[in-house]
């Protein structure tokens, strides 16, 4: 098939590339010329495992190609892709302006009958929108061509994005012409071959899923967060709990985590976009409301524990960060709750040394120009001179440090560990100060009380 992707961030250049590696011819759109002239030339502008490989080996063989030519762009494929961003507007809606400039730019090129597919997040109603402004254009053009347009929200983890397309547990595919629902599943067949995974439902339900599916996850860590507050004071092990709950079929394993809160692109921004379609609508989310404001008092509880230790005044502390990302296996860092936790280090005076085995470039485009502020080459090297580390990210490379060497090099012998990477006896062991969250600290006897 002839596939046009509109927009190459995350979700677009995932979506083209994936579509391509199974033999599709996929011409990817984008307006930013250096983005276009980065994929070209054989880099990419995100950091997603696998992704490089893959966009370089089909580009080489003329699956995949690039290009800011949007007549072009709309003349290639039968099936059109958008997936440009929806950031969130002032009131914490989905910004659609982008959404609906490719679906305008769709109709006032378009050749033939098309297929438009929403992959971008929109929320309840843009695929009427959508609707409306391509058949505006086509209006204007005194043109009659037919088209569908079809919801297809994206399920891909930050981290896991390639398998998640080649190996998706659901594909959810939103219609209401049955020509363009067969279409999509012809689309979708090498990726589904050994049972069916396309969920076909009415426009509507589709684009509601997207959000709900997200609202869900972003309450199950909320909400293990706060038991994790609650455990905390009543002297349990948040560890425990979640393997006695997760053990439970009907809740499982997955999302149960406790820690400093969930970052990143999709889970703060959906939130807010379904509590104001809630509200517009006169339906209030008491529980996702609840679960945002869980989520931004879990992002200032690593420097709750360090003030409590060390109290309000850190001009005299240096600490090590390890993760940037908001979390591992990525280079994002929109709402990152190491954004948070910095931000209270350096007001509160300390001396900061950081380091992310991918992020380091995009967190200094979104952290501040400090002397406070140091930035390291590896995770011993941000040891040096630290009284304590604090740890935000759960890379692999931070599960299994050499205790001893941090006990040698932190002046302090103390960690703050926002993920509860380490057990309690290798702390012990070490002779370590070490403050997880939900669980009991443990206080080395030299260091004091």
């Amino acid at each position: 098939m002839k596939i046009t992707v509109v927009g190459t961030g995350y979700v677009g250049l995932v979506t083209g590339a994936c579509l391509a590696e199974v033999g599709n011819h996929v011409l990817c759109l984008d307006v930013d010329p250096a983005k276009i002239a980065l994929l070209q030339g054989g880099g990419i502008p995100i950091y997603e495992p696998g992704l490089e490989a893959m966009v370089k080996r089909n580009a080489a063989a003329g699956r995949l190609s690039f290009t800011t030519d949007i007549p072009a762009a709309v003349a290639h494929g039968d099936i059109q892709f958008i997936a440009v961003g929806t950031p969130p507007d002032e009131d914490g809606s989905a910004d659609l302006q982008y959404v609906l400039a490719a679906a305008r730019a769709i109709g006032r090129y378009m050749p033939a009958e098309r297929i438009v597919v929403d992959k971008s997040t929109v929320p309840v109603g843009t695929a009427d929108k959508v609707k409306a402004a391509i058949a505006e254009e086509l209006a204007l053009r005194e043109c009659a061509l037919p088209f569908a347009v079809v919801s297809n929200p994206e399920f891909l983890k930050e981290g896991a994005a390639i398998e998640d397309f080649m190996k998706p547990d659901r594909i959810v595919v939103g219609v209401e012409d049955a020509r363009a629902a067969e279409k999509m599943r012809r689309l979708y067949a090498p990726f589904q071959r050994n049972h069916d995974r396309l969920l076909v439902m009415d426009i509507r339900s589709a684009e509601l899923t997207k959000y709900a599916a997200n609202a869900m996850l972003a309450t199950r860590i909320s909400f293990m967060n706060e038991l994790a507050l609650l455990a905390e004071t009543l002297g349990a092990d948040i560890e425990q709990v979640r393997q006695g709950i997760g053990s439970d079929p009907r809740i499982g394993y997955h999302f149960l985590y406790a820690g400093c809160g969930y970052g990143g692109s999709c889970f703060p921004k959906d939130v807010q976009a379904l509590l104001r379609t809630a509200a517009e609508n006169q339906m209030p989310l008491r529980v996702l409301q609840a679960v945002e404001a869980a989520n931004e008092a879990q992002k200032q509880v690593l420097l709750q524990k360090i003030t409590a230790h060390y109290g309000a005044d850190l001009r005299a502390k240096h600490f090590a960060v390890w993760g940037l990302a908001f979390k591992p296996n990525t280079d994002d860092m929109r709402e990152a709750p190491s954004l948070t936790l910095i931000a209270g280090l350096l007001a509160a005076g300390a001396q900061v040394t950081v380091y992310d085995p991918v992020a380091m470039d995009e967190a200094r485009k979104r952290l501040p120009v400090s002397p406070q502020l140091h930035w390291a080459s590896g995770m011993e090297a941000a040891l040096q001179a630290a009284d304590a580390l604090v740890i935000v990210t759960e890379w692999k490379e931070f599960r299994s440090p050499d205790f001893g060497l941090l006990a040698r090099q932190l002046t302090d012998k103390t960690i703050f560990d926002g993920r509860n990477l380490y057990p309690a006896a290798a702390m012990v062991e070490a002779g370590l100060t070490y403050f997880p969250i939900g669980r009991a600290a443990v206080r080395h006897p030299a260091i004091g009380q």
